[in-house]
């Protein structure tokens, strides 16, 4: 599969840095083997141009390997996202939700606690209505199989010379192009909430702040006013014996050092690891182990990390 993938990358000659092609290398793998249900593509380019070359390597990419087919281009105002449908449907269906309690730390009061009652914070509250919406969007049994491309038009691409992939799209190539992405903007636009609120749940971190668009600049201050721990999870391939393993960055989030001070004993990450190390052993032929690293990233003005 993702040889595949790094061959439409050159085909449709999408210049990738060697960092980010291996980022996308990862977060494809990621999505695929279930660790990850969204990932956000904040590298190979700019928009545009970023969402054109992602759904034209998925175009191309889907009709060699069908463990793809789940994959799907997500924009939110101006940002991008690789979803894997099926994972986005688990994620944020009520069952998964209620199994998995986020902690949640309101940056327009106290960055040090945890908040507790969650039924009678406001954002709280409209963050389970966009999840709710989410899980609408997303049912558990939505069909992901069925190729978005039209008998007849698929081309292999061990047929299609390099340097005749432009001149020969069609105008079905451009449409199914179209229906790789979901643009998810009009769920944000009377929110009050940040939609970095929203991407702590959405990216899968056990830890998400909370604060609304008009407090954004009050919400960095005060964080920045807090020295924070940074956890980073890493993964380790399988490999055959003999080869050298390769670990890879996972995620990383932050959490206050006040509310994070048993650092990787707090409930929340027990439970998040353990959750992890589930879908890991789900995927033991491609992922031989895990391991948390928790940093301390001292207090700067002005410097939020989400």
């Amino acid at each position: 599969m993702l040889r595949v993938v790094e061959a439409c990358a050159v085909r449709i000659r999408w210049r990738l840095r060697p960092s980010s092609k291996r980022r996308l290398l990862n977060d494809i793998l990621f999505l695929c083997t279930g660790l990850r249900p969204v990932v956000l593509v904040d590298y190979g380019g700019i928009m545009p141009q970023l969402q054109e070359n992602l759904c034209s390597l998925l175009h191309h990419a889907r009709q060699e390997t069908r463990i793809l087919n789940p994959l799907r281009v997500m924009v939110i105002n101006d940002m991008l996202y690789l979803i894997h449908v099926k994972g986005l449907a688990e994620h944020a269906s009520p069952k998964a939700r209620s199994q998995h309690q986020l902690a949640f730390v309101d940056l327009e009061k106290s960055c040090c606690e945890l908040v507790t009652n969650t039924e009678e914070n406001n954002t709280v509250l409209e963050l389970v209505s966009i999840q709710d919406r989410f899980a609408a969007k997303f049912p558990i049994d939505l069909d992901v199989d069925m190729p978005i491309t039209q008998p007849g038009i698929t081309k292999q691409m061990s047929g299609l010379p390099e340097k005749t992939i432009d001149a020969e799209s069609t105008d079905n190539d451009v449409d199914n192009r179209t229906l790789l992405v979901i643009d998810l903007s009009a769920f944000l636009e009377a929110a009050q909430i940040a939609l970095p609120s929203l991407n702590g749940w959405l990216l899968g971190y056990p830890v998400t702040y909370l604060f609304c668009n008009g407090s954004a600049e009050a919400a960095i201050q005060n964080l920045s006013k807090h020295s924070l721990h940074i956890y980073r999870v890493y993964v380790c391939g399988s490999c055959q014996p003999g080869a050298k393993q390769s670990e890879e960055e996972l995620m990383s989030f932050s959490a206050p050092c006040g509310m994070s001070t048993k650092r990787d004993e707090e409930p929340w990450i027990i439970s998040f690891i353990a959750r992890m190390s589930e879908k890991l052993r789900q995927c033991n032929q491609v992922w031989a182990s895990m391991r948390l690293e928790v940093e301390v990233f001292q207090s700067q003005s002005q410097v939020l990390v989400l």
